[in-house]
């Protein structure tokens, strides 16, 4: 509760994560054991790695494309801003965010052009929130992807306005889509994109994070759940919710992506808390190890590697079990479930 007060927290927010996460994902006993109610999920979906990495690979592909049109050269921007935007957004990546808008967006009858502006958006903020994560002045880290970060290659002014840069380009590709007709479709986008990347979202866990990094007390369970649904989840969530929005889905439903999201958002933090502590430079494209150096608040750090490790096995399985009301519809939706939950980077 100290650690509250110090971050500014508020009675309401603590009542807040507990009435939003626990009963969720049940309570502390339940949320670190194994669930073998739900574990059956598991076994009645299997992954199929070779046509999710086909799927996957689709999208970044039209990902990739639409970036390069993006950025490419014209006569009124500076050429030094897009080729950092393009050092940042062009160097590889899951694409993951994007393929969720894809596949959520794939349950109903979605325009397509109106999928692929969005994806395009959200994967730009992810970029941008890349840049700047990286930065001296937050996390410190000199390698992203594989290759220098782009403030070790271009300087740090020049991470910062590119990452600023990116972030704009994001609501301009949402706003100035030929296919986006529909002001309420539009609003229900622009609205969502900048909660789950504004104040309490993405950017909000960031200062949270920071936070944690200098406090005289371990982060508590609750906090790290409110960092990590704020930093990463947000993002990841509204990229599953989005597909809906564009879709036109009914409430119910568009709740249960949403709520799919969330927990699946969790669990893509937890497993890369993992990998930090257990993989290497080679595998992971950035340097391990440092969440742990450097005093960042993480579940693994809160719980433990093997209570972490449950964890994360009761989020997958709680995200199967959100896709229920779409039954086979959702074949894709469970494969990437497995996919956060298995991989190696």
């Amino acid at each position: 509760m100290k650690n509250f007060v110090k971050w500014n927290f508020s009675y309401s927010t603590l009542q807040h994560v507990t009435q939003k996460w626990l009963p969720i994902l049940g309570n502390n006993d339940m949320l670190l054991s194994p669930n073998k109610q739900q574990t059956r999920y598991r076994f009645i979906y299997p992954m199929d790695e070779d046509n999710f990495k086909a799927e996957l690979e689709k999208v970044a592909n039209v990902v990739e494309k639409g970036l390069k049109a993006q950025l490419a050269d014209d006569n009124e921007t500076s050429l030094a801003i897009l080729q950092a935007m393009r050092y940042a957004s062009l160097n590889g990546g899951k694409r993951l965010r994007p393929f969720l808008v894809h596949a959520t967006a794939n349950l109903f009858s979605s325009e397509q052009q109106l999928v692929d502006a969005t994806a395009l958006a959200i994967e730009c903020i992810h970029c941008y929130s890349l840049v700047h994560d990286d930065l001296p002045a937050m996390d410190n880290d000199e390698l992203r992807r594989g290759q220098p970060s782009l403030w070790k290659h271009q300087g740090e002014a020049t991470a910062i306005l590119a990452g600023d840069a990116l972030q704009s380009l994001a609501f301009e590709l949402i706003t100035h889509n030929a296919s986006l007709t529909n002001a309420m479709i539009r609003t229900e986008l622009i609205k969502g994109l900048a909660i789950a990347s504004g104040k309490s979202g993405m950017v909000g866990g960031q200062i949270r994070d920071l936070a944690a990094e200098s406090a005289k007390e371990p982060a508590q369970f609750a906090d790290v759940i409110m960092i990590h649904a704020q930093k990463t989840g947000a993002l990841i969530s509204f990229a599953c919710e989005a597909g809906a929005i564009i879709g036109g889905a009914p409430p119910h439903e568009r709740a249960a992506l949403k709520l799919f999201g969330e927990k699946l958002g969790l669990a893509f933090q937890l497993k890369d808390d993992l990998l930090d502590e257990q993989g290497s430079a080679s595998d992971l494209g950035k340097t391990p190890g440092k969440d742990a150096a450097s005093g960042k608040a993480t579940l693994v750090s809160a719980l433990g590697q093997d209570k972490a490790q449950v964890f994360l096995d009761n989020l997958r399985d709680g995200a199967l079990y959100a896709l229920d009301p779409f039954g086979e519809r959702a074949g894709m939706l469970r494969q990437v479930v497995s996919f956060v939950c298995e991989r190696k980077n």
